[in-house]
């Protein structure tokens, strides 16, 4: 078994901090996966993690270790892309997180044509509204909307996505249809909203006349699954704040409507994250080319006519 197996296992164990998750991710079985980072161990004669019966924590000696293993394996994926041409052919897999909504529209439908083009590479895709630690999960890359906590990461922008609030028909025929934020709030509506970690409140950033406005809003209604608030809207529920890439379907149909147009939400960042060392990949380059060529356009929308 080489040494560089042994170095790849324990990148992902280090990540993951899960024998078995890694195993699993490398595709590799629990008991193969501990006897490669116990050769890595008596090799180096150092303990790398410790152990419990429920937990698994780098030791300082993993940790220095984990930084240069990065580089050793940095440098191995240039020295092949030099030798084997791997930015034409790359492979490998790659693993990416996405929201629900963007994931599901917008990556998924993409993925089959891109592995088909690079028949070498597997991806791993996991759709998620709650917000991703690319380090600690493993991730190559991470497509999002709005602003990254993290400034130590790398950013790519896609777009500003254009955003709308919406409601059925049959919730504006019970509660009528304000004209602005303020009268939204004024009228005590059901407001629909997507819960983060760690939020204490909700707020509805939009444009007035006087320029962007926070208005805090509350609702009965919160979910950390922005599918789920759509489909709260379209049974009549509240009123949802969302891309209109997402409800465009809905809104060409009449299931949604517009709602408060006098000052509508301000358009949201969509952008790719990822750590340095991901980005010098190859193949997360081509994904992150291929995907943004292709959906650049399409969260720009505007509302259908």
């Amino acid at each position: 078994m080489s040494y560089l197996d042994n170095i790849r296992t324990f990148v992902r164990v280090y990540e993951l901090g899960s024998m078995s998750a890694a195993g699993r991710d490398l595709r590799i079985s629990p008991a193969v996966t501990s006897s490669r980072i116990a050769q890595l161990e008596d090799h180096l004669n150092v303990r790398l993690f410790q152990r419990t019966t429920r937990n698994l924590t780098p030791t300082e000696q993993g940790k220095a270790f984990y930084t240069g293993a990065c580089e050793i394996l940095e440098a191995v994926d240039s020295a092949e892309a030099q030798v084997v041409n791997i930015t034409e052919n790359p492979r490998g897999s790659l693993y990416v997180a996405a929201p629900l909504g963007v994931g599901r529209r917008l990556i998924a439908p993409q993925v089959p044509e891109f592995l088909k083009t690079y028949p070498e590479v597997s991806l791993r895709l996991r759709l998620t509204d709650r917000r991703v630690d690319l380090t600690s999960e493993g991730l190559d890359l991470a497509f999002f909307l709005g602003q990254p906590e993290d400034s130590t990461l790398r950013i790519r922008k896609i777009a500003d996505v254009e955003r709308i609030l919406c409601a059925a028909p049959e919730y504006i025929a019970a509660r009528g249809n304000p004209a602005t934020g303020a009268e939204l709030i004024a009228q005590g509506h059901e407001c629909l909203n997507l819960r983060f970690p760690g939020a204490t409140e909700f707020q509805w950033r939009l444009i007035t006349p006087e320029g962007a406005k926070r208005f805090r809003v509350s609702g009965r209604y919160e979910a950390d699954d922005g599918e789920v608030l759509t489909d709260w809207a379209l049974a009549g529920q509240g009123i949802a704040l969302k891309p209109i890439f997402e409800v465009a379907d809905h809104l060409a149909s009449g299931r949604l409507v517009p709602v408060a147009t006098q000052t509508p939400p301000e358009p949201i960042q969509m952008a790719c994250l990822f750590t340095h060392r991901r980005g010098q990949d190859p193949k997360t380059r081509l994904f992150m080319d291929f995907i943004i060529d292709r959906i650049g356009a399409v969260v720009r929308s505007d509302v259908p006519a």
